[in-house]
């Protein structure tokens, strides 16, 4: 039996429960059908199968979560913060105990190879351990005294918040919004995209199990339209959490505005990679690589523009082209793939229309450009050189397994290009030369940079992006200023001057 025939037997196995149960929403700690009754299928873009039926939640179903949310408020807010950190343990060792369930069922679900899945939930049970760890100190303020009076400030979670994630790393974008947000002392509403329910629903249940009180967190699966616009809309919700792409971002806040939501939007990106003639060659074509290819391109800080050094560009680029020939495409639950198939059909046509927009464009398809068999939504990892940076190709966020190759001659023509798009999520730098890495850093228009360095996640960093990449930062305690509200209270030192009128 070869380790992919084991793994596919392993895969069956966790996918009983849905295929017998399907997926239901989870609504003040109890598993519910959508009030209408309604189902959608959730499909493997591996060999377009069915894996299951999953309720198809919609407005009143967005109404019940959001009163549980609400009602289940003052007392997770007001229990003791020993008391929800260990609750939040829990809930990472109860990732841990199931991680290779949810890395074959994130696998299935969306397409991602396991090689980089298997760390997926592992990564998840690190985001809930270090808020654990953040929550006693997460409602400390300051004193700031003044003549007359004692100041001090704390911080008070906001309340029922609502959290929608995509479907490229639905597990862990989901670890990352909602783990600060119970440490807060947050309740949660959560809209998993509707491509990828599975893992949504594993996390939830791991949370009931680890005790969470019913109520806390609110699972309603269901499509943008509706579910989403309601949770948007939805008085009782405090703040909306998003990732996803700009254009729905725009819309979630024109939804929000008439109850004056608090939003933190994680939005597309064009991000650039920028590689000078001095750098370390072959380590920057690893991160050039890296950074596009792996999770199957579909990830927001990819590196989809790649800006190269004229001086070096022929040899870099005769490299990236052999090398990007070589990336293994295949079965999602292979350990040896590199790239799995793309998520769904909408997707696979939006990623594919590109190979022909770039020949229209006039730029050469280098390497790739073609569909890879006839089943399932595999394509071949693609690279497109002669491109100049007013190409669609070089300005739209195709979000797939694609790299534009651009050349410069000059530090100021390379930052140019880099700062001409509409994103501003990250960029990616690559000299040894420290002044010319401070000066290009300094003035690159992005939320997240990385010099001679793939994007490596530090928890308490922040996480975000500029311009239409997003609003407001992940990570740390710029987490807690997002699901917290400031509050100060002066307490006077003595009787000064009251100013008296009408006396």
């Amino acid at each position: 039996m070869t380790e992919l025939t084991s793994n596919i037997a392993k895969l069956n196995g966790y996918l009983e429960q849905f295929r017998k149960n399907g997926i239901q929403n989870l609504i003040g700690g109890e598993s519910r059908a959508a009030l209408s009754g309604k189902t959608f299928e959730t499909v493997s873009p591996t060999d377009k199968s069915v894996i299951c039926q999953v309720s198809h939640g919609g407005a009143a179903d967005i109404d019940a979560a959001a009163q549980a949310a609400k009602d289940a408020f003052p007392a997770w807010r007001d229990m003791p913060a020993l008391q929800r950190k260990k609750i939040l343990i829990r809930i990472a060792e109860g990732i841990e105990a199931r991680a290779e369930e949810i890395a074959f069922c994130e696998c299935w679900d969306t397409g991602q190879a396991l090689r980089f899945m298997s760390k997926a939930a592992l990564r998840g049970a690190e985001n809930f351990r270090y808020f654990a760890d953040q929550v006693t100190a997460a409602r400390d303020g300051k004193n700031l005294q003044s003549p007359t009076l004692m100041n001090v400030t704390t911080r008070v979670p906001i309340g029922p918040v609502g959290v929608i994630t995509p479907w490229n790393t639905p597990f862990m974008l989901s670890t990352w919004k909602i783990a600060p947000a119970l440490a807060s002392g947050c309740t949660v509403v959560h809209k998993p995209a509707e491509l990828s329910p599975l893992t949504a629903r594993i996390l939830a249940e791991i949370a009931h199990e680890a005790g969470l009180p019913a109520g806390v967190w609110n699972l309603v699966n269901g499509f943008g339209e509706e579910a989403g616009k309601r949770l948007t809309e939805h008085p009782a919700i405090k703040a909306i959490a998003f990732v996803g792409e700009s254009r729905t971002g725009s819309l979630i806040t024109k939804q929000g505005a008439d109850t004056l939501k608090r939003m933190h939007l994680e939005l597309g990106g064009k991000n650039p990679v920028v590689v000078f003639d001095d750098a370390d060659l072959d380590r920057a074509l690893d991160a050039v690589i890296f950074m596009i290819y792996s999770i199957n391109g579909e990830r927001c800080t990819s590196s989809s523009r790649l800006l190269v050094q004229d001086s070096i560009a022929e040899e870099f680029q005769a490299k990236l082209v052999e090398r990007v020939n070589n990336i293994r495409v295949g079965h999602p639950l292979d350990p040896k793939t590199e790239v799995g198939p793309l998520v769904a059909q909408e997707h696979f046509n939006k990623v594919t229309s590109y190979f022909e927009i770039a020949k229209e464009d006039g730029a050469i398809t280098a390497a790739g450009g073609a569909v890879v068999g006839n089943e399932g939504y595999f394509v071949r990892p693609t690279l497109f050189t002669n491109a100049n940076n007013k190409m669609r190709i070089a300005q739209e966020e195709i979000f797939g397994p694609v790299l534009t190759a651009i050349t410069f001659e000059t530090e100021e023509e390379a930052l140019e290009m880099a700062n001409d798009t509409q994103y501003g999520l990250t960029g990616y730098v690559w000299t040894n030369d420290l002044t010319r890495a401070l000066r290009f850093t300094n003035h690159l228009e992005a939320g997240m940079i990385w010099v001679n360095s793939e994007n490596v996640r530090h928890l308490p960093t922040p996480f975000g992006g500029v311009k239409a990449s997003g609003i407001g930062r992940d990570g740390g305690d710029w987490s807690f200023d997002f699901y917290m509200d400031q509050k100060h209270i002066g307490f006077a030192l003595g009787h000064h001057n009251i100013p008296r009128l009408g006396a």
